[in-house]
Formats: structure tokens, C-alpha cells, sequence
């Protein structure tokens, strides 16, 4: 495309596809460079940072080249939204996080503690105590959230449900294992030829 190449800007916490532009070399490196969006404008002929004007930048998390090296996926972070009628998205879309989304979110969080363990931290603060403390942590947390759906209110069980959901990503996290594991297994399940082994 005499040298522009297609760039697919996708939020990277909610993954909703907010526009499309397009890049040559320059815009590329000034891209990479700061961190911000940078397209090669063809109507203008010029370079332009999204946001220069608006203040709604796209802020860079990461940058995937597609199979055939033609076009490029870049995650951001938008600051505001992105289209320039107002719009979240320049297909008129809302982008709102999908709360489902956050699980994965919390669990890289988690496992980015796991790794850097510091101190102050209560994550940190469990993986330090072992496997035995992380379960036992667990099985209380669950028994609060039984405890709280036989007798008490819906608050007070969405609260402690919280707390068993977060003790169990940390548990998962502490087997090498990740939430979507058990969305995998539970998907399965839902097979009607799916038989319990």
C-alpha cells in the first residue's frame, strides 16, 4: 500500500477493536518511540499523534504483527475516547469492560506479585506463608461466603464471595495453574456429550 501499512487499535482491557489507521516506517518508530499512537495521516500527508489535539491519546501496551506482515494489532490504553465525533469507538460502539474480562486481569496482577514478591504486599504476604496457608485461607473464605448465603444479606455475600474468588486465583496462581483453566473445564462440561470421569 506504498508503504502504509493497516493499523487495528484495540483496547487492550476490554479488547473492543476502537479504530483503524495507518502507519508507515515513521509513524511506526515514533509509535514505538513514545509510547503513543503516531498514524500517517493520508489526507494530510503528515504524521499525527492521536490525542495532539483532543488530548485522547493511545497509550501503547503492546504492538502484533499479523501472519502475512501486512497489518499490525496495537493494544492501548485510549485516554478518553477515541473517535473524533466523541464516540468511544469510530463504529459508534460503547467500550465498557466486560466485569468476566477483570478475572484475567486480577489473575496476571497476581501472578506479576508472585514473581516480584514485595514486601508490604498481602498477596505477597501469602505466597511467602506456602500452599497450605493459600488453601487454608481459601477454605475460609468459603465457608464465610456459605455462612453468608444461609444468613445474611446479599452485600455482605457478594463481599465475601470476592474474597473466596481473589483467594482462589491466588491458589491457582500457586499450582502454575490460571482461572481460565477452569473456564476451559466448565466449557467442556457444557457439552451434552460430556460424561464425568
Amino acid at each position: 500500500m506504498n508503504g502504509l501499512v493497516p493499523a487495528i487499535i484495540q483496547d487492550v482491557s476490554t479488547r473492543k477493536v476502537l479504530m483503524l489507521g495507518f502507519m508507515n516506517e515513521e509513524a511506526y518508530r515514533q509509535t514505538v518511540s513514545t509510547r503513543k499512537v503516531t498514524f500517517w495521516s493520508r489526507t494530510r500527508k503528515c504524521l499525527w499523534t492521536k490525542g495532539e489535539t483532543s488530548g485522547n491519546f493511545l497509550h501503547v501496551e503492546d504492538i502484533l504483527c499479523d501472519c502475512d506482515n501486512d497489518s499490525l494489532l496495537i493494544q492501548v490504553h485510549p485516554e478518553g475516547p477515541v473517535c473524533h465525533t466523541g464516540a468511544d469507538t469510530c463504529w459508534n460502539e460503547e467500550n465498557q469492560s466486560a466485569p468476566l474480562l477483570f478475572l484475567s486481569e486480577l489473575q496476571d496482577f497476581i501472578i506479576k506479585r508472585h514473581e516480584e514478591m514485595p514486601e508490604g504486599s498481602y498477596t505477597t504476604s501469602l505466597f511467602k506463608d506456602g500452599l497450605n496457608r493459600i488453601a487454608q485461607k481459601f477454605g475460609e473464605e468459603a465457608l464465610e461466603t456459605v455462612i453468608e448465603a444461609t444468613n445474611g444479606t446479599s452485600e455482605r455475600l457478594i463481599y465475601e464471595a470476592s474474597d473466596m474468588l481473589y483467594h482462589l486465583i491466588v491458589l491457582l496462581t500457586s499450582k502454575g495453574l490460571r482461572i481460565e483453566d477452569l473456564a476451559r473445564e466448565l466449557q467442556v462440561r457444557h457439552d451434552p456429550n460430556w460424561k464425568k470421569h
